[in-house]
């Protein structure tokens, strides 16, 4: 009844313009970057956050949302997933996420194919996520897989936010064959590629040597990369895989980020030392493969612990990359919270961390002067049984619309006894 009742409200509300301005009162705000704000008043204008007080004045002319105690957030950051690029895994033209042929590696870049209208986003919005970055599954140069994408879920419009985020690389996992069966090799060749475009660098007008592994195409994408403007992140589960990533960053003076890291608990100390952050499935805790073995479910507590900056993906589950991946990536927090990790640092894992990591200005927090990302919660955003009251992207309030939610109210059981639709007689 409650949540029918502020529905009504929001829709006699109209749809906001980016330039009004928005006052949701009696919050219970949780900023992430400070303590929690009890009966707050927060106050979104020009697409960015004006004011988080206790008790606030709503300023003359403001549409006013009361939040009646609820929890009100950052919107959610996806540390990296594939909405937009990967919609039914079954369907070959729904998905773009890899490739497997060709001559793309490093130079691989999703931001061409990701799908503003993909019917996923708008599920991913309604539970609360409003930026993410869009990572490719495969590219065929080994062990490289490609360049991702930040977006922001917009309700219209364009949703790419930032090209050429960053760099990704698989070592291991079963991939090891693609390179001559060995992951010394990927680890070479991986290496050879980063040398190859730091000469490319100090003499770009020379011609490429025919013994070079790299085109010059897949070179120049490794460009920034090697010049510390892009991170590299490196997939990987095993330990003395995280640790070759931790020699790497020190050798070849790149900003590494680790994905997977089943086994990062291993290497925690020596993660937090060298400031390498840690992209993990809070889910992840049986050995899937043998680079996971020492898989358990307190390794986000344990990096934490160490000083490791954490944020979760669901990497190790592929139908989750672009399918609920909200929601699980919720879940996840809240496993992690029951298997030690704290409750601020396992919000923060999937607001303020990821944004952190991709350097995305100004957003996963409440802050003043933060971007007008918020979600309004009718319960504990980390309880998977909880949902979005209300989402604002960039100050603007989204519709929690989808196309599931118009197939459960035309076919939902009380209607059973009306006329079907024309198209259906």
């Amino acid at each position: 009844m409650i949540r029918a009742t502020l529905g009504l409200c929001f829709l006699l509300l109209g749809s906001p313009l980016a330039a009004e301005t928005i006052a949701i009162v009696h919050a219970r705000a949780i900023p992430v970057a400070g303590p929690p704000v009890e009966d707050a008043t927060i106050i979104l204008a020009g697409g960015h956050i004006q004011s988080v007080q206790a008790h606030g004045t709503v300023p003359s002319g403001s549409k006013v949302i009361d939040a009646a105690g609820r929890f009100v957030t950052p919107g959610l950051v996806g540390a990296a997933t594939q909405i937009g690029i990967s919609e039914v895994l079954s369907a070959d033209d729904t998905t773009d996420q890899s490739v497997t042929s060709g001559p793309l590696g490093p130079a691989f870049d999703v931001q061409y194919a990701i799908n503003s209208n993909s019917t996923l986003l708008p599920v991913a919005r309604t539970d609360g996520l409003t930026r993410a970055m869009i990572f490719p599954g495969g590219g065929t140069t080994i062990p490289f897989s490609g360049m991702g994408a930040v977006v922001r879920l917009r309700s219209s419009g364009d949703i790419l936010e930032r090209p050429r985020a960053a760099m990704f690389s698989v070592i291991g996992n079963g991939t090891q064959s693609r390179a001559g069966g060995s992951r010394a090799a990927q680890w070479a060749l991986l290496r050879n590629a980063l040398g190859e475009a730091r000469r490319l660098a100090s003499a770009p007008r020379v011609t490429i040597p025919r013994d070079q592994l790299l085109g010059r195409q897949d070179a120049e994408a490794l460009l920034p990369v090697v010049s510390g403007r892009m991170k590299l992140v490196i997939q990987a589960n095993r330990e003395s895989d995280i640790r070759q990533a931790i020699r790497l960053a020190s050798d070849e003076r790149v900003a590494v980020v680790i994905m997977g890291g089943a086994e990062a608990w291993r290497a925690a100390t020596e993660l937090a030392a060298a400031h390498i952050p840690v992209i993990l499935d809070p889910q992840a805790d049986l050995p899937q493969t043998f680079d996971s073995i020492g898989a358990r479910l307190d390794n986000a507590a344990l990096l934490s612990r160490a000083g490791v900056t954490i944020a979760f993906s669901v990497s190790g589950n592929g139908i989750y990359l672009s399918y609920n991946a909200g929601l699980d990536m919720r879940e996840g927090a809240g496993i992690a919270v029951a298997n030690g990790l704290a409750y601020a640092a396992a919000l923060a894992a999937i607001t303020a961390a990821p944004a952190q990591i991709w350097g995305i200005e100004r957003a996963g927090t409440l802050a003043v002067g933060a971007d007008a990302d918020v979600v309004i919660w009718d319960g504990d955003p980390l309880e998977p049984s909880s949902a979005p009251i209300a989402v604002f992207v960039d100050g603007v309030q989204a519709s929690l619309a989808t196309r599931q939610s118009a197939l459960r109210d035309r076919y939902a059981p009380q209607r059973a006894g009306e006329a079907l639709p024309p198209a259906y007689r």
